[in-house]
């Protein structure tokens, strides 16, 4: 099968990765504060795990996955112009959680695509091969997004609310062009059912963990999970002490995660950075992660999981509330961007790993997905949190974030205890 398609989905990325910050900056322009930003993370959220669950399980069942990746695609486009066209908050809000809901049904079907007809000892380098793409291609529309305002400030002195609209519009014709370019390559319906068994899929998803970079700096959107053969009472069944240990842990976490990083464009406003600078620093925090996947899958080889894991924690815990104390200072804030995105490559490939070693073999795909929607609900419910204590001071609510992270930091250091006092998760 050709590859031709990915180029679409990579220019829809592009779209995706703009309106990853453009978004929330407008609306921050219309007058949204920091609970306004909440509530816009907590609604993609909410909208992103059930989109990946269930239009997964319908794709598969219909067999009509071309028609619901274009259909993704087109939403995507179309809540980019609606984001652009309107001065309204709450349907900017809605608009939004369209977007990310077709962001996250999308992805599973994607997933199964990148592997359709091929051996199953390349479908872990397909699957990585699409994530990359996706990664260019969010990083690609921050770019954009910092360019065009650059130079539309400094050239044509265009004002912000004008150049963030531009943006919304250029992000939102590169989706449509991909939609058009995955229309044309996208390879045909396989039918009902038609596809690779789920565990082996799994298996491969596994291996392809640890490139999921859009979570550096937007943690509210699922991994890439088979939503087929997903069965929730076996799970429960097999459901372990040490495994739900580290749900908490990842619940924790992630509420940090979503803590920080909803108020996080309205305080940088506030702290005097423009619109283009914002692009930039978000910009490095996601090449920084990116850069970064290799080492942090070394770091996870050579040395006890737990250790690095905690290691990440604790250093992302100490830069979430560093970023308020240096204030508006780009030299001092840039490099902390640099360090969340480092940070961001450690904790992802320390996670896949432990949820790999840490639940019984029958139900790895299982836990992999309770880990995908846990950790999407629990940025979820940290936003709404980070949202409105920032509203009384952004100190509070990025020491509230280094405080959960810290918290989850400790629940993993009991965990590597409570597994060394027993039995040692097998290296897979």
């Amino acid at each position: 099968m050709s590859d031709r398609w990915l180029y679409g989905w990579g220019l829809a990325s592009i779209g995706l990765g703009g309106a990853s910050l453009v978004v929330p900056l407008y609306a921050v322009e219309l007058g949204g504060g920091p609970l306004t930003l909440g509530v816009l993370a907590a609604a993609a959220a909410a909208a992103g795990a059930p989109g990946a669950l269930f239009v997964g399980r319908l794709a598969d069942r219909t067999g009509h996955r071309r028609g619901y990746v274009l259909g993704a695609i087109g939403v995507v486009a179309l809540g980019l112009g609606v984001v652009a066209a309107v001065e309204s908050i709450p349907v900017v809000v809605a608009a939004n959680a369209a977007i990310w809901f077709a962001f996250a049904a999308a992805t599973p079907v994607l997933t199964l695509l990148a592997v359709v007809g091929a051996p199953e000892a390349e479908w872990s380098d397909r699957i990585a091969r699409l994530n990359e793409w996706q990664g260019v291609g969010w990083a690609l529309g921050l770019l954009v997004g910092f360019l065009v305002i650059v130079g539309g400030e400094r050239l044509l002195g265009l004002d912000s609310i004008t150049l963030q609209r531009a943006v919304c519009l250029i992000c939102a014709v590169s989706a449509a062009v991909g939609g058009l370019v995955a229309a044309r390559t996208l390879p045909p319906n396989p039918g009902a059912g038609a596809g690779p068994a789920p565990r082996r899929l799994r298996r491969a998803l596994r291996g392809a963990a640890r490139f999921g970079v859009r979570g550096a700096g937007f943690p509210f959107t699922p991994s890439r999970i088979d939503p087929r053969g997903l069965h929730p009472r076996r799970f429960v069944r097999r459901f372990t002490p040490t495994l739900a240990l580290y749900f908490a842990a990842v619940t924790l976490a992630f509420a940090g995660f979503g803590a920080f990083s909803a108020p996080l464009p309205a305080y940088l406003v506030d702290a005097g950075f423009g619109a283009d600078a914002v692009f930039g620093l978000y910009l490095a925090l996601n090449v920084g992660a990116a850069v970064f996947f290799g080492t942090a899958g070394t770091l996870v080889e050579r040395y006890e999981v737990t250790l690095v894991q905690a290691g990440g924690l604790a250093v992302r815990g100490v830069a979430f509330p560093s970023v308020v104390l240096v204030g508006g200072a780009l030299a001092a804030t840039l490099p902390l961007f640099v360090v969340i995105g480092l940070t961001w490559a450690v904790i992802a490939v320390s996670a896949a790993t432990l949820v790999t070693q840490l639940a019984p073999p029958i139900v790895r795909g299982e836990a992999l997905g309770v880990y995908s929607a846990l950790s999407t609900l629990a940025s979820g419910v940290g936003s709404v949190g980070g949202g409105w204590l920032a509203a009384s001071g952004y100190d509070r609510a990025f020491g509230l974030a280094g405080g959960l992270i810290f918290a989850g930091m400790a629940v993993v250091l009991v965990l590597r205890r409570v597994a060394t006092g027993s039995a040692s998760p097998e290296r897979t």
